[in-house]
């Protein structure tokens, strides 16, 4: 038997069935990480009982057995992995159950997609994940046995009796399968969290070494980080603020860079908090920071309560807001210490309001702030306005004639330190989808005009058309304190771990490039990519894709208006709705997966679900080579945007960024379903619903056709 760190024990069957039960316990739990519980030792004697029980009736026992195989990325354990025969087995055991419960089923056809998905030397097998409830009298083996296309068998069931049966079904279902790897205990593994899952694992165990991608399409992040950490530092040693700017492609691991800092900086390898250290992430999307916080917070409660340690919900959420916090909250707080009203235009911070550290100056405790989607931050005039009416998150505390943008503001509130601070920009490329979002270049006019003293670590790619309007280069001519760096660009995207071009292929999509044809085609076996002008088949499509707890659901941009004659309905705003909708099960209305409530560009940005529906509404249409916008008055008509002024041209740029965002946000495929509107005429010749005419949508149907989209 070998000692590997991915499992608790694996051995050859005639090993495992000539070792003591007493043993093979001592080295589950000898190796179990944390005290094994008794209940988990209870378990643990049950599945070695039934597997000897059940191996040692095979005639042919040239096989082997691994107890608790790790899956990272899902922060779990398979039970019981067997590679007999050149089949995989994944066995999740409920001992002392007596019932089937779907939510057991979908767990270890999970653990069958993760190995399918991201370990190597499982890809090209069939991979069978069983359920034993030990006490079940039933078993699927009596039943036609059903197959995906990828080689993954749908769930078995069966109790303690029926697993011999089941192993021979399987066997002479499959009789002439390739061995599986020698090496498939370590065999590579690649996985790409959701950014939900990878925030889980960094909070729990303060690093993401083991749910990351290592290979030489993830090679980017870890540089990434590293060139991050080392900029940390320098500005630490040498006592001087810096700030980074990282961009990347829709889905190449942003967020998680800014996470994975963020608990580096404050850990340090730790297992406790490394005092005057800290790092905070930041971000301005609220129903980002509302998912994360309540995912983290909701694993939080449920370990400690396992670990007997009494804590209420409300306590865990507020451990977890320590690290992750909304911009506009950690902002407020420096507002507070202000002089107000400000005075010839500069700001001061008021020493009656706030006291001076000896070392942090006036400044926030965190060297280190990681501003997430930094694109989205305030300009100037809404920042301006939003205080001026005392719209603070704190204390509706009014601040007239306010004087700088958010960007401003928040590298002026970290320049309060008397010693050292790094800022952390992650920066999407078109994806300013609001009005009054800066872009990049009010950060960078903030620190030509009043923070020159700052080193600055750029990546090339800020220099591109869709960052700052391809003006970074004018901008930041002469600042003699730039370095530029290929190591801060991320350009692999990992949302879509079955399409790492897809956003290539949604950037050409959009601006009309002639290789979008040539990348579908690359791209559509992995990712599928499909079209429709039926909502019922949509959902068809989706449902029959999902598998497991993967996620799907329905998309739309803000700007749509007739979703409601296709039985789509908006998700309602507040950031309590997107919890619901991205963490509920799938037995719960509130689910993305029942596909009833929609949910918009600003609800999902920096957010992935496996499988989307983009439902194309009439707010974006392709005519004659061009896109032509539209925005409804609300009652009876489209008013078609013709960029005649620059608020109108903002405009146009935020619906098309809209599209670009719905459109990456699918981890495994999407359809997209443009309506065929509606052609009906009323008996006096007019128009049934003249909101929704076929000429509407035709055109957007025509173009995405003319790219070899495959029609559903």
């Amino acid at each position: 038997m070998r000692n590997n760190p991915r499992c608790l024990y694996d051995n050859n069957f005639i090993g495992f069935l000539n070792e003591s039960d007493v043993s093979i316990l001592g080295k589950l739990c000898d190796r179990y990480h944390g005290d094994a519980k008794t209940t988990t030792r209870e378990a643990s004697k049950g599945e070695i009982s039934v597997m000897k029980d059940a191996l040692s009736l095979l005639s042919n026992k040239d096989g082997r057995i691994i107890f608790e195989y790790d899956i990272p990325r899902l922060g779990k354990r398979i039970d019981v992995v067997l590679l007999y025969r050149g089949i995989i087995f994944c066995l999740e055991f409920k001992v002392g159950q007596a019932t089937i419960l779907e939510a057991d089923v979908d767990q270890v056809l999970d653990y069958a997609l993760d190995l399918k998905n991201f370990h190597r030397f499982s890809q090209d097998k069939v991979i069978v994940p069983v359920l034993i409830a030990t006490e079940y009298r039933g078993s699927s083996s009596d039943v036609k046995m059903s197959v995906y296309d990828d080689q993954v068998v749908n769930p078995l069931v069966t109790g303690t009796s029926g697993i011999l049966n089941l192993l021979s079904t399987v066997l002479n279902r499959f009789p002439n399968e390739t061995p599986v790897d020698p090496n498939w205990i370590i065999s590579p593994y690649a996985p790409t969290p959701t950014i939900i899952e990878a925030a889980r694992s960094l909070y729990e165990n303060h690093s993401v070494e083991n749910i990351t991608r290592h290979e030489a399409d993830k090679v980017s992040t870890d540089r990434t980080i590293a060139y991050i950490l080392d900029v940390i530092r320098q500005s630490k040693e040498r006592q001087e603020k810096s700030i980074c700017f990282v961009t990347g492609v829709p889905g190449a691991g942003k967020t998680l860079v800014g996470l994975d800092v963020a608990i580096r900086q404050t850990y340090q390898g730790q297992t406790e908090p490394v005092k005057d250290e800290g790092a905070v992430y930041l971000s301005g999307n609220g129903p980002l920071v509302a998912v994360l916080t309540e995912a983290l917070a909701q694993d939080n409660y449920k370990r400690c309560r396992e670990d007997g340690e009494k804590k209420k919900m409300t306590d865990s959420r507020r451990e977890v807001s320590k690290s992750i916090q909304m911009i506009h909250r950690y902002r407020d707080n420096m507002l507070a210490k202000i002089k107000n009203p400000v005075e010839n235009g500069v700001l001061e911070i008021d020493p009656t309001k706030a006291v001076k550290m000896e070392e942090a100056g006036f400044g926030e405790v965190e060297h280190v702030a990681i501003f997430d989607e930094a694109q989205r931050s305030w300009t100037h005039k809404r920042l301006a306005d939003y205080l001026k009416r005392g719209g603070t998150y704190g204390n509706k505390l009014k601040v007239p004639n306010f004087p700088v943008s958010e960007a401003a503001f928040l590298i002026w509130s970290l320049d309060q330190r008397e010693d050292w601070a790094t800022i952390i920009c992650l920066v999407g490329g078109g994806q300013e989808i609001n009005t009054g979002e800066a872009g990049i270049s009010e950060w960078i006019q903030a620190i030509n005009e009043e923070f020159s003293h700052w080193k600055v670590y750029i990546s090339p790619k800020l220099t591109e058309a869709e960052y700052a309007e391809g003006r970074v280069n004018e901008l930041l001519a002469n600042n003699q304190n730039v370095t530029y760096s290929e190591d801060l660009h991320l350009g692999v995207s990992l949302r879509s771990y079955r399409a790492e071009k897809l956003s290539a292929f949604v950037h050409a999509l959009l601006s009309f490039d002639e290789s979008a044809k040539t990348i579908y085609e690359e791209i559509k076996d992995k990712y599928p990519i499909v079209l429709t002008r039926d909502m019922a088949k949509a959902r068809r499509w989706l449902h029959s894709k999902v598998r497991g707890t993967e996620r799907t659901g329905v998309l739309v941009t803000k700007e749509s208006a007739r979703y409601k004659p296709l039985a789509v309905h908006i998700l309602p705003s507040g950031d309590e709705n997107a919890v619901h909708w991205f963490l509920e099960d799938k037995i719960d209305t509130r689910s993305s997966n029942y596909l009833e409530d929609a949910a918009t560009e600003i609800q999902v940005q920096g957010l992935e679900l496996d499988y989307t529906c983009l439902l194309w509404d009439a707010d974006m249409r392709y005519e004659n080579g061009k896109w032509r916008y539209y925005r409804f008055n609300g009652n009876t008509k489209w008013n078609e945007i013709l960029g005649n002024t620059e608020n109108q041209q903002e405009q146009m740029k935020y619906m098309l960024n809209a599209y670009r965002v719905l459109l990456t946000r699918a981890r495994a495929g999407m359809v997209i379903c443009v309506p065929e509107g509606n052609s009906n005429k009323t008996p006096s010749g007019f128009w049934e619903d003249s909101t929704r005419l076929p000429e509407f949508y035709d055109g957007t149907y025509r173009y995405l056709k003319s790219l070899g989209i495959e029609e559903i």
